[in-house]
């Protein structure tokens, strides 16, 4: 079952599936094993805790589990992007920008700049670079929003 699927159907969560969801937003410990440590925290061990996660991936409870990068402090590119793609098309070029490293996140909107998506790339000069490969990659213009200001928004889902 594709994660797709699984996140249309209910999705049951017991006690220690909520608990390690809601423990683990806005901190990982980083160490030689921090499955370990977690597992510590919870009363697991490292393998259940690596083995919880990735059901709650499988199940489509969470859709991606990693650490969040700055890539501007860390010497990088980032920029907001958006398209205007017909309906018709909007799967196929959907495909072809996700194909892109450079693609952090990408939505659909209900606008006529109907697809979103963050650029982030090792150095500032790779975000023209990569707006142009997706360019030449789907025929369409990739229109790049610059950052006026920057603002922090804690945003936790409590389970």
């Amino acid at each position: 079952m594709s994660r797709a699927a699984a996140a249309a159907e209910p999705v049951v969560l017991d006690a220690l599936d909520r608990a390690l969801i809601n423990g683990l937003q806005g901190g990982f410990p980083l160490s030689d094993r921090p499955y370990a440590e977690v597992g510590e925290r919870f009363g697991l061990s490292e393998d259940d805790v690596i083995a919880r996660i990735g059901g709650l991936l499988d199940r489509g409870v969470l859709s991606r589990f990693g650490p969040m990068y700055h890539a501007e402090r860390l010497g990088g590119g980032l920029a907001l992007a958006a398209m205007k793609v017909p309906e018709g098309e909007f799967e196929a070029v959907n495909e072809a920008v996700n194909a892109l490293d450079a693609v952090a996140h990408n939505y659909a909107r209900d606008h006529a700049f109907n697809m979103w998506f963050v650029l982030a790339t090792e150095t500032p000069e790779g975000i023209d670079a990569a707006a142009r490969d997706i360019e030449a990659a789907t025929g369409y213009p990739v229109y790049l929003m610059p950052k006026i200001e920057e603002y922090f928004v804690g945003l936790r889902f409590e389970a």
